[in-house]
């Protein structure tokens, strides 16, 4: 468990199972850092303390590899799916490397039904991105719920089950989306690296940006809505399995713990 928060004169206080704060957390764009005001906090569980806090008794499915032991990083596309994303698809499926999806209603599942069942069926994690982008502290408790509640839907259409993993738009989130993300069974999965892909399309640039980012354990955030992010996929793939990096998906990088719906991770 990870807490961000400013100035450093706030008295601290945490807790292992909720999101505290006296204000709202704002972030800027899609961009990592989050600007915190006053003694706001945001608590945060790191893969690594979930895996190790993992009970025993009841671990998550590991699939082929096990992160305790593996130099693991989680490679994420938000607001798809697009035109882009089959060229995607393809390049994940030779390069064997699964990704996690934060899928986007209006316009993306509606619009491609097809690219998330195949997601699926690749062995990709399908999640949601809310419906349509809506910043969810900027809107009424009840508008954040259909946000939130209209993918898992869709999503479970299509696919036969109902996501498990939620990215808040822009990353901002407070205690009312927490609460709601608990209640129908989300967890909020934020980031460790980012391209700010959304202000170039330069694809070496896009690529060096998360190459030069990336730790063990790290989230990758990209979008597959981009023109220049695609491109740039197989190069950051190529690099990262070269300095040893294996890619899985973000309920792997967590196994034999497990995202628990209303927690944040990052």
């Amino acid at each position: 468990m990870s807490v961000l928060n400013t100035p450093a004169a706030c008295k601290m206080t945490t807790s292992s199972r909720r999101l505290r704060r006296t204000a709202p957390v704002l972030a800027a764009g899609a961009a990592l850092a989050l600007a915190l005001t006053g003694c706001t906090k945001l608590e945060t569980s790191s893969p690594s303390s979930v895996r190790k806090e993992a009970s025993e008794a009841k671990p998550a499915r590991f699939g082929t590899v096990d992160c305790r032991k593996a130099k693991c990083v989680a490679l994420t596309f938000d607001a798809g799916p697009s035109e882009n994303t089959p060229r995607l698809l393809k390049i994940l499926k030779k390069e064997k490397v699964p990704a996690t999806f934060f899928t986007l209603g209006k316009n993306h599942i509606e619009k491609y039904p097809e690219l998330v069942k195949q997601m699926d069926r690749e062995g990709h994690e399908v999640a949601s991105h809310t419906w349509s982008h809506k910043i969810l502290t900027k809107i009424d408790k009840a508008e954040a719920r259909r946000e939130l509640q209209r993918p898992n839907d869709a999503i479970e259409k299509l696919i036969g089950k109902k996501p498990t993993l939620m990215r808040p738009p822009q990353g901002r989130t407070n205690d009312d989306v927490n609460e709601l993300s608990e209640e129908l069974g989300l967890a909020e999965v934020l980031w460790t690296v980012t391209a700010k892909d959304y202000t170039t399309n330069d694809s070496e640039l896009i690529q060096k940006r998360v190459i030069d980012q990336t730790k063990r354990d790290g989230i990758i955030l990209l979008h597959d809505i981009y023109k220049g992010t695609v491109p740039a996929v197989p190069g950051v793939i190529a690099e990262l399995k070269k300095r040893g990096y294996v890619f899985v998906t973000v309920p792997q990088l967590l196994a034999p713990g497990k995202a628990e719906p209303g927690k944040i991770y990052r």
